[in-house]
């Protein structure tokens, strides 16, 4: 029998206490060993059992989640995922979490809709599998009933793939290099990257290395609806490029850094001689919206060999088949190596798949995008 995945759930709301372990108690593979109104009761839970993941609110009375995390971390590094409200200021605190060694976020459950249920059910038991084959690393103490799973969708439904023999039709942002005039070729190359569980911190380490002029860069993270325009706004702070989080129809220009808005959906299309972004909504795709796969065949219709496809840390398959549809058009492909992977699982697959030309490591690749992007 397949030992389940054991978890503890921290959260002063009883009522988060009991939608938390209905879904995680829904999936067959996960367990949950108890909950915990806060830190100190917590504490007293982890000195007879210790689980495989932790789900840690943010704000409690007592001890505030950061504070708790940190001391974690400090002594007994065990993953753990944040589970948030929707606000501004949680926002903010989540990024401090995640910065302080938690390995990945998720809102708390809204069960607003049956199709809001089952989705919330899908992306919070695919975080905790993801958390659970996570390595975080010690650091020093800073300041239900079972459910048959969603249908795993392809970028199809968002992207179908052209019908064989066929022609494309005349759809926006093809990418067809033979129906390029004079006024349409570009050389510009555009980098574009996909992470997952342990991508926040690894994505801010790759674009604080990169300079003011570097390729334009179009990423899609694994991140809640709400949580990327924060997450965009701290990168901006740190790097000497420019981020921001996408919105329909932005430009990818040198020195600016798009990242997909949570739970939309983001395309790369071409503009004439330029390449700008679209967001969509759409289901699901590879279990994620927004998905790697759709960035990357949109990537490889649109941009072909003037694209650099890397895919980073992260668990399961998104991007694997996106990243050999790259390759396949004439881009350049990167995978992140395992040693440097929080999780080494898209990564994985990809390799498997043969779709990374290259496996590099996490402190490799800021000097890869400006070899491969020029300047």
């Amino acid at each position: 029998m397949v030992r389940r995945i054991r978890v503890l759930v921290i959260d002063d709301s009883a009522s988060v206490r009991e939608a938390m372990t209905s879904v995680l108690s829904s999936d067959p593979e996960i367990e949950v060993i108890g909950t915990a109104a806060d830190p100190y009761v917590a504490a007293r839970r982890l000195q007879k059992e210790v689980p495989d993941v932790i789900t840690l609110d943010v704000e409690m009375p007592r001890m505030d989640g950061i504070t708790f995390l940190r001391r974690l971390m400090a002594q007994h590094p065990i993953p753990v995922v944040m589970c948030s409200s929707l606000t501004e200021a949680g926002s903010q605190t989540l990024l401090e979490a995640l910065e302080a060694g938690a390995v990945d976020a998720i809102l708390k459950p809204r069960t607003d809709t049956h199709q809001q249920l089952l989705e919330a059910r899908t992306l919070i038991c695919d975080t905790i599998k993801a958390a659970a084959g996570a390595r975080p690393r010690r650091r020093p103490e800073a300041r239900g009933t079972c459910r048959a799973p969603e249908p795993k969708l392809t970028a199809d439904v968002i992207l179908p793939r052209p019908r064989e023999g066929g022609g494309s039709g005349s759809g926006s942002g093809s990418g067809s290099g033979s129906r390029d005039g004079p006024l349409t070729r570009t050389t510009d190359k555009v980098v574009c990257i996909g992470a997952s569980t342990g991508g926040t911190e690894s994505l801010r380490e790759v674009l604080e290395a990169l300079p003011a002029n570097a390729p334009g860069v179009v990423i899609v993270q694994h991140m809640p609806a709400g949580f990327t325009a924060a997450f965009a706004r701290r990168l901006d702070t740190l790097c000497d490029v420019t981020v921001k989080e996408a919105e329909h129809g932005d430009a990818v220009l040198r020195g600016r850094v798009l990242i997909a808005p949570g739970n939309r959906h983001l395309l790369l299309q071409r503009s004439g001689a330029r390449y700008e972004v679209a967001i969509k909504d759409g289901p699901l795709v590879t279990r994620h919206r927004p998905s790697v796969d759709v960035l990357f065949r949109s990537a490889a219709r649109s941009a072909g060999a003037n694209a650099i496809g890397i895919l980073m840390t992260g668990m399961g398959d998104d991007g694997a088949q996106g990243l050999l549809e790259m390759r396949q058009a004439g881009a350049v492909t990167l995978a992140q190596d395992e040693e440097s992977c929080v999780v080494f699982g898209m990564p994985k697959v990809a390799i498997a798949l043969g779709a990374a030309q290259k496996v590099v490591s996490l402190a490799d690749v800021p000097a890869e995008i400006l070899r491969l992007g020029g300047r």
